[in-house]
């Protein structure tokens, strides 16, 4: 799988989305979660840290387990992620003299890698306070906009890039092509995942957990408690019973 490194982003299920419709199964879980709690470490075969609205350099900033960087596993940082990326590797992010928000021109000046078959000028879109001011050591850059000296960089032997950009977001025209690049070119993963197999494999796993017994949901009748009904009774069938509780300020 991929594993998604949530830092607050409010594009972090687009990232998702976005592998997902790459036919790759992928999982969200906070940026902080100890690695060792994702038990079969050899299973990931990527890791996208995503952006965040905090600074690197704040007191009290998210970061990942520091174990993460010792695993030998493809990253890919977005926004914050990238930052991440550099202050660990000994580069350094300061507070940007021009905010940027919106559309920006993309130059790539190295396309192995994320911008494998990609145009050398693209639009992408921006979202940041902060900028990465010095590159870390093994670094090197591969893009830059016009505000952005280091729009997008690499350390090709560990297979380690970060872009300041937003390639999941729909303003980036050939964003979902560089998170592809990454999943198949850099973390060489296969297309052989589907909605379709995630709703059988559930399945089968209520059904092994459940056995004969009974099944109470707490039925809301918003989203996440009827996806979870719904899944349960494909399931169980008549083994669930859906109890809705009408407090009086619902919609």
């Amino acid at each position: 799988m991929i594993l998604i490194l949530d830092f607050g982003s409010q594009y972090t299920q687009l990232i998702a989305r976005r592998i997902r419709e790459a036919k790759v199964y992928c999982e969200i879980h906070p940026g902080n979660r100890p690695i060792h709690s994702f038990g079969e470490i050899n299973k990931i075969r990527g890791i996208i840290l995503s952006g965040g609205p905090s600074s690197v350099y704040e007191e009290g900033a998210p970061w990942p387990d520091e174990k993460l960087w010792e695993l030998n596993i493809p990253i890919l940082g977005i926004c914050y992620g990238m930052q991440l990326i550099a202050e660990h590797f000994g580069g350094k992010v300061k507070p940007s003299g021009q905010r940027e928000y919106g559309v920006a021109q993309l130059s790539i000046s190295s396309q192995s890698g994320l911008f494998k078959k990609l145009p050398k000028k693209m639009t992408v879109w921006m979202s940041h306070g902060d900028h990465l001011s010095k590159i870390p050591g093994n670094f090197k850059k591969i893009a830059h906009t016009a505000n952005s000296q280091y729009a997008a960089i690499a350390d090709l032997k560990k297979n380690m890039y970060g872009v300041q950009f937003h390639p999941e977001v729909k303003h980036t025209p050939f964003g979902k092509k560089i998170l592809e690049n990454f999943v198949f070119n850099v973390c060489k993963v296969k297309k052989d995942w589907s909605m379709h197999s995630f709703v059988e494999n559930e399945t089968k796993k209520i059904r092994e957990q459940v056995g004969e017994e009974k099944v109470i949901c707490a039925l809301s009748g918003g989203v996440d408690s009827s996806v979870a009904a719904t899944m349960v009774h494909k399931a169980l069938g008549k083994q669930l019973t859906c109890i809705f509780v009408d407090n009086g300020v619902l919609r």
